[in-house]
């Protein structure tokens, strides 16, 4: 029995198949004693070192979630602040302007090309520099500006692929019923690439999310990767028990937004498909006369 995309498997080949599963299993389960084994060693799964995070509310509320609010919070504000920019810089390298073209390209090549830590690290020394920013929010606003440059620039080309991918003919139709340029992008294209943009943009706020532990190496922030030193320091060493536990909410609070994300572009899709056929003729060939209040 053959299928469109391959052959089908003959008697050697599904023996070497299985042979191969059995050798990826064997070494598989090698690696992971190897690694139990080392971290048993060196006494690093002893429950004492698990402990404090299953038996007392300290930690969480000394450590992790104070540094959970930070990272939060400069995930929240750089998301709504890059979100917009990166919408005009996208449509600004769609325009027919030359003048407005050409900046918002150079713009966006530029700030896509720099390392996010680079520009928060520059971001740092401009405002400890000219600004009278306190020094305990200043990591903050660093991080942020950071954040905002590099990630801006990545949802403009974002919004520009998004918009791109719809077919000339939303263009053509919104030309024929009198729609300016401006108007078309803003409530005929931009609305409709929003579904086909939504898991990028969810995978680009995964990633701010995780770069705000860059402003936690390099300029104190404390945000949630940052509490592990001086948690691991209160509670005897016991750094993998901490970079575990934080692991492991990085992964549920990215799992959540990819989740939310996945949940909110069904009900778009499904949306539009209800509202196609509400306005869908009801039988084949019939018009559909639509009236607005101007002609009434």
């Amino acid at each position: 029995m053959t299928s469109v995309l391959y052959d089908a498997q003959g008697p050697r080949a599904k023996r070497r198949n299985i042979l191969y599963t059995v050798l990826f299993v064997l070494v598989a389960a090698a690696v992971v004693w190897w690694v139990y084994d080392g971290l048993a060693s060196k006494h690093q799964l002893d429950w004492i070192k698990w402990k404090p995070f299953f038996t007392s509310h300290q930690p969480w509320e000394t450590y992790i979630w104070p540094g959970l609010q930070n990272t939060l919070k400069a995930a929240f504000f750089a998301l709504i602040i890059a979100l917009p920019l990166g919408a005009l810089f996208g449509i600004g390298r769609l325009s027919d302007h030359r003048w407005m073209r050409a900046p918002s390209g150079v713009v966006v090549e530029f700030f896509r090309a720099i390392p996010v830590l680079i520009l928060m690290i520059i971001a740092n020394a401009v405002y400890s520099e000219y600004t009278t920013i306190p020094t305990d929010t200043r990591p903050l606003y660093a991080v942020v500006t950071g954040l905002v440059l590099y990630n801006a620039s990545v949802l403009a080309e974002i919004v520009r692929a998004g918009i791109l991918t719809l077919p000339q003919g939303q263009t053509d139709a919104a030309k024929a019923i009198g729609m300016r340029k401006g108007q078309t992008m803003i409530f005929v294209l931009l609305p409709q690439a929003v579904t086909a943009m939504l898991p990028a943009i969810v995978s680009q706020l995964v990633v701010i999310v995780k770069d705000t532990a860059l402003g936690g190496a390099v300029m104190t922030f404390p945000e949630l990767l940052a509490s592990v030193r001086p948690m691991a320091a209160n509670y005897g060493a016991n750094t993998i028990a901490c970079f575990t536990i934080i692991a492991v909410i990085y992964i549920a609070l990215n799992f959540s937004l990819t989740s939310f994300a996945s949940w909110l572009e069904r009900r778009l899709r499904q949306r539009k498909k209800s509202d196609g056929k509400k306005g869908a003729p009801t039988t084949v060939g019939e018009p559909v006369l639509v009236m607005d209040s101007a002609s009434t």
